[in-house]
């Protein structure tokens, strides 16, 4: 009997540890919305079932709207052309513009938290607060080797799998904007 006590005693002591291992999830202090807004490269993500058709040049623009929210515009390559959905990302308050709602059907809306930012806003990393969404943008189609080891520097620190990452296609006809 004193090994079943012993176990639950280690249970007890050691679950909540890793249950608080895992709730460190957060976004950045603050995002400057104005910055934020235009259009980012996806460079890489997680498999998501409504980008399962996706082949290539994944994007997503962000522009402001006069209510305060964001309209959100994303867009990829197909085997049959591309495909697009249009969004409205409205702020969550009191996280500094770090942390939106995301709908493209409503009523359902997703969070999308702004996890990493370059102080440049060259790249950002978004992703939810239980690790299942993972998107990694740039400003450009393609980002340096350093850059792209801060952001995934970003994700890791806050215990996302980085083994389900895959890296987007981004062709040559894919342009930046300024």
């Amino acid at each position: 009997m004193k090994f079943p006590s012993a176990l639950l005693a280690a249970f007890v002591f050691v679950m909540p540890s890793v249950t608080l291992a895992q709730a460190t999830v957060s976004s950045v202090p603050s995002v400057d919305l104005a910055r934020y807004s235009g259009k980012w490269f996806e460079i890489a993500s997680f498999p998501m079932f409504f980008q399962r058709n996706c082949v290539a040049d994944t994007t997503a623009e962000y522009a402001a709207v006069a209510d305060g929210s964001l309209s959100v515009h994303n867009r990829c390559r197909t085997d049959g052309g591309f495909d697009d959905a249009t969004g409205k990302a409205t702020v969550v308050e009191g996280f500094g513009n770090s942390r939106l709602k995301v709908s493209f059907f409503w009523p359902f809306k997703s969070d999308y938290w702004v996890l990493g930012l370059d102080p440049e806003y060259r790249w950002a990393v978004v992703g939810n607060p239980n690790r299942k969404y993972l998107w990694v943008l740039s400003r450009t189609p393609q980002l340096p080797a350093k850059l792209m080891e801060a952001a995934l520097a970003s994700a890791s620190a806050q215990g996302f799998d980085l083994t389900q990452l895959r890296t987007t296609t981004q062709t040559a006809t894919t342009t930046a904007t300024p």
